[in-house]
């Protein structure tokens, strides 16, 4: 985790964001395609008329090994033809990016995102929900999404406003519309916990105030499906619910819902053809939700043998956001990165390992927004290091991803798949550690980042 910065001031990635823009322009100046200029001169609001050749060292499609010479035709949005460019039918007058030295790979995917929330080394998390004013945050998730997009995540599920309302559909739409850059957005909106069961929570603050809360509490089955309604005719993608909390005698973290709310939280979404995440910890509360019918469970670190077979058994999947607890003992247990794990970080290794020997689908999830956006691909890295190979753990955030969502367009490089690109310097399925050195980014055949002029061309199609 990074140290302590300001969140007025940009970071790094944030000044690298910002200035995309401007080589853009000076690149389309000198003759590179011309996909990513909007009328209003931010990048990405169209996808080029014009078909664009991609030469890279290799091409990884998000299944086998890479593939050295490779390279891919993007037309209209979407993947036209990938494979050696002789073997390609190429128009006249295509235009060409040249990436030496770097492999192209799927867009990656990120299934757990908050993009309102911002590290809690520089604001808790009670702070956020009461301090920050909406319009604050929702200018400050603008930013995270530029530095997500940098980073190359093309596409977020986002889980949770955490007491920001329906500002995430707000978000989405103005990235859908090009107005501001950003990854594709699926949202949850407010989230849906037990009345009482959440926070920030009213033990430690007087009772008598009247304090924003951090997601939309409902009892019982009328008002988990009525929660589950709203949320979704406010915009919601995805309905997530916290299947428990640190809600008992002594603290510790218990099923907050019965088993009978989780199933008609499950039952209204289903019907809408919406899917269903759930935050779960502990063992009870992950094997209610998984009987529930939930699609994914979230965290899920205190999940025993018994409760994963069942997840298998079922086709639950597992996102298992290694990376919070590491940056929760960064920032208020003194654990220094790469040191000895935390006890909850252990619980977490743990449980992972026990999911992935057992055959438990596992999609590539974070939690940023605990930790600094733009730096996503630490999960990535927490996969490998905890037993998965380098291409296991890029298909975990590509194609294994996207079947998590339901949209077989992403995740993949293959004819009429979106154009969701990205390059990165060397081999990731050699060496994880190539996601930090992204030097190419594409979302739906619209350029956000492009490697210096001197790397590009325009060919004559022979």
């Amino acid at each position: 985790m990074p140290t302590w910065t300001n969140p007025l001031s940009p970071s790094r990635r944030s000044l690298r964001t910002a200035v995309a823009p401007i080589a853009l322009a000076l690149a389309l100046a000198a003759g590179a395609p011309a996909q990513a200029q909007s009328p209003a001169g931010a990048p990405g609001t169209a996808a080029a008329a014009q078909p664009l050749l991609l030469t890279p060292d290799r091409v990884w499609t998000g299944d086998g090994a890479a593939h050295p010479g490779w390279s891919v035709l993007v037309a209209r949005g979407r993947v036209q033809a990938v494979g050696p460019a002789q073997s390609m039918t190429l128009p006249a007058g295509i235009a060409r990016i040249a990436l030496p030295g770097k492999t192209l790979i799927p867009g990656l995917i990120d299934l757990h995102s908050h993009v309102l929330l911002h590290p809690y080394n520089e604001t808790t998390w009670d702070d956020q929900v009461i301090k920050e004013a909406p319009a604050y945050r929702v200018a400050l998730a603008v930013r995270h999404a530029a530095d997500t997009l940098q980073a190359g995540f093309t596409t977020l599920r986002d889980l949770g406003t955490e007491g920001a309302g329906y500002a995430d559909v707000g978000i989405r739409r103005a990235i859908d519309e090009g107005q501001v850059p950003g990854p594709r957005l699926l949202v949850a909106t407010r989230a849906i916990v037990a009345s009482a069961s959440y926070g920030p929570a009213e033990r430690s603050y007087r009772p008598d105030m009247d304090i924003p809360y951090g997601a939309q509490q409902a009892t019982g089955t009328d008002e988990v499906t009525r929660a589950v309604r709203e949320q979704a005719a406010h915009g919601a993608d995805w309905i997530k619910f916290y299947a428990d909390y640190r809600t008992g005698v002594d603290g510790s973290t218990r099923p907050t819902f019965t088993l009978e709310e989780m199933k008609a939280i499950v039952a209204a979404a289903h019907v809408s053809g919406r899917k269903v995440a759930a935050h779960a910890s502990s063992d009870d509360a992950i094997r209610l939700a998984v009987l529930a019918g939930v699609d994914t469970i979230e965290h899920g670190y205190g999940a025993s043998e018994a409760t994963f077979r069942l997840m298998v058994e079922r086709g639950t999947a597992y996102v298992p956001t290694l990376t919070a607890p590491e940056a929760i003992g960064e920032y208020f247990q003194k654990h220094v990165r790469g040191g000895a794990p935390t006890p909850a970080m252990q619980q977490a290794e743990r449980a992972f390992r026990l999911a992935r020997r057992l055959g438990v689908t596992i999609g590539n999830g974070s939690d940023v927004g605990v930790f600094a956006h733009g730096t996503n691909e630490r999960e990535l890295e927490w996969l490998v290091r905890l037993g998965m190979r380098p291409a296991e753990a890029l298909r975990a955030a590509t194609v294994v991803a996207a079947g998590i969502l339901g949209r077989p367009d992403l995740g993949a490089i293959r004819p009429e798949a979106l154009a969701d690109l990205v390059a990165v310097d060397g081999d990731p399925t050699a060496d994880i550690a190539a996601l930090r050195r992204v030097g190419f980014v594409m979302k739906g055949g619209v350029v956000f980042r492009q490697p210096p002029t001197g790397e590009t061309g325009a060919g004559n199609g022979q």
